[in-house]
């Protein structure tokens, strides 16, 4: 008989036939697409930002200019010695792991996107450029060492990546305000949003809640329900936000792989990251449930 009396009054508040509820899991469902799609772009710039700093701090680049001369065969002889005694100076440098000078195709392979498919390359004055990886704990002086490689080759300068680096992390933390931003008055509407169609079903069913009051229900017993229903349409809502979210979220991901130059494809989401984007239903179950709750039971207080 308890048991029975227990699931009668589940039926007491006729939230489920609530004109409030589809507007509610609607606004929801906008709210966890918006909210997807922004923290997928905040998790794709923290990858990007791990993967510069693990690739381009670690590493630096050394140009060795062509040598002017109008026998190229000669300057192109010369440029090469250059090339080897700067090669040899920094393989005797401590904190240098890996020196490897591209090759000639690898050199091509960089100039013909800026250069296009009518230049022949072979006739140009191509710089030669090494590649250069440092150990990672590697306390170099970069002004000491351009300083000494000049002195070793005056073809030869150092470029340590470091003041363009900074100015794309400067624009990337920038990136990751204005999404934090979003994300923060995505959740704030939202719970807005919750607050007041919560509001406004408890002005429609005061009757019925009184009525329950006066039976001997506590204002704990009206929450929970309000709180469960809530959590429902929230989780439903936030399925329904993230399915559409997911296509648009790879569709955004394949324009960047074809980005030529690899600073925006670094970008990606790892799988830790798409669980987290696939958890934002139970996040907005969560915040339904809890702003449901403790607007019935504040609304309540001031209410009966």
């Amino acid at each position: 008989m308890p048991k029975s009396l227990y699931i009668s009054r589940k039926q007491e508040l006729p939230l489920k036939g609530d004109s409030t509820s589809l507007f509610l899991q609607v606004i929801i469902s906008i709210a966890v697409f918006i909210f997807a799609i922004t923290l997928s772009g905040v998790l794709s710039v923290n990858t990007m930002l791990y993967n510069w700093n693990r690739s381009i701090l670690g590493s630096l680049t050394v140009q060795i200019m062509p040598v002017n001369d109008t026998n190229k065969e000669k300057a192109a002889a010369q440029t090469l010695a250059h090339q080897e005694k700067a090669v040899e100076f920094l393989q005797n440098v401590d904190g240098i792991i890996k020196v490897t000078p591209l090759t000639d195709e690898q050199l091509k392979q960089l100039i013909q996107p800026w250069l296009g498919d009518g230049v022949n390359l072979d006739s140009l004055p191509i710089p030669r450029i090494i590649d250069v990886k440092l150990a990672p704990d590697a306390e170099i002086n970069f002004v000491d060492l351009a300083q000494k490689l000049a002195q070793t080759s005056s073809q030869a300068s150092v470029d340590n990546h470091k003041l363009w680096l900074s100015k794309l992390i400067r624009f990337a933390d920038g990136l990751k305000l204005i999404a934090s931003t979003v994300l923060f008055l995505v959740t704030i509407i939202t719970s807005g949003a919750i607050f007041y169609t919560t509001r406004m079903s408890l002005g429609l069913h005061r009757n019925i809640i009184e009525i329950l009051h006066i039976m001997g229900a506590k204002d704990t017993y009206v929450a929970q329900q309000y709180g469960k229903r809530m959590a429902f349409l929230g989780f439903c809502g936030g399925c329904l936000g993230l399915f559409f979210a997911v296509p648009v979220i790879f569709f955004i991901s394949s324009l960047a792989v074809q980005i030529e130059g690899g600073i925006i494809s670094e970008a990606s989401l790892s799988f830790g990251d798409w669980i987290t984007i696939f958890s934002l239903p139970l996040f907005s179950m969560f915040i339904a449930m809890l702003t449901a709750y403790y607007t019935v039971k504040r609304t309540l207080q001031k209410m009966l």
